[in-house]
């Protein structure tokens, strides 16, 4: 028993020391895969074949990165890491029997999509919540993004914003237009099944509602964004 408990912490702090580790190290190198892409590999009998081209963030427009965080995540930039106010809303629709939305910070999606695997579960749940404290902790609000957009699944076999842009508007992530730019948030709930070009009905009313959201958010406080002109909308 001794020797199983000797064994038990050595492995728990193995663990919390690789796992700090690994966060740190990709604080400065580009993820080359995440689990998502070899489940989706190995899940299909014909994969389509993988693009993910790493770009750095600022080379991704300004109007894409605005788009997902209106999208997905307008407390963003204030938060921790945990938006409270959403995880509230999203605990009292599973009460009421409705499906759960709007629980999940882009800084746990980019936990749950580089450290983690698709599938719901309460381990699952605690360790995007444990990878998301370090993430926070280890990584600029910059960076979270920076590997949220380059890693994110944007179609069949479609990963990261550079692929994106040149599989669906044939153009580079640097030159995407605010519409293009909505497309491509808007497609995220379900990036397998919607169209971001030609749009489907959805993603058309959903573009819509992204494009207001920008234009209500106002200037995105990221230290890249700065400098650019992002009034025009």
């Amino acid at each position: 028993m001794k020797r199983f408990i000797r064994f038990l912490v050595k492995s728990v702090l193995w663990f919390f020391l690789l796992s700090i580790v690994w966060v740190i190290v990709y604080g400065y190198v580009n993820v080359p895969a995440t689990p998502l892409m070899a489940i989706r590999y190995f899940e299909e009998e014909n994969p389509p074949q993988k693009r993910h081209d790493w770009v750095p963030i600022e080379n991704i427009s300004i109007h894409l990165q605005k788009a997902v965080i209106c999208a997905e995540d307008q407390s963003y930039v204030s938060h921790n890491g945990f938006d409270i106010a959403a995880i509230k809303k999203a605990r009292e629709n599973n009460k009421e029997g409705k499906k759960l939305k709007g629980g999940s910070t882009i800084s746990q999606q980019t936990a749950k999509n580089i450290f983690l695997w698709p599938q719901r579960s309460w381990i699952r749940k605690g360790l995007e919540t444990y990878f998301t404290f370090l993430i926070e902790t280890f990584w600029s609000k910059e960076r979270i993004l920076e590997v949220y957009l380059n890693s994110i699944e944007y179609g069949p076999g479609i990963y990261g914003a550079e692929a994106a842009s040149q599989y669906w508007f044939d153009t580079s992530a640097s030159m995407l237009t605010v519409d293009q730019a909505a497309a491509l948030a808007s497609i995220l709930p379900s990036p397998r099944k919607y169209s971001a070009n030609p749009a489907t009905p959805y993603v058309v009313g959903r573009k819509q509602w992204v494009k207001q959201q920008m234009k209500n958010y106002g200037p995105l406080s990221l230290s890249q964004a700065a400098n650019e002109d992002i009034s025009k909308y």
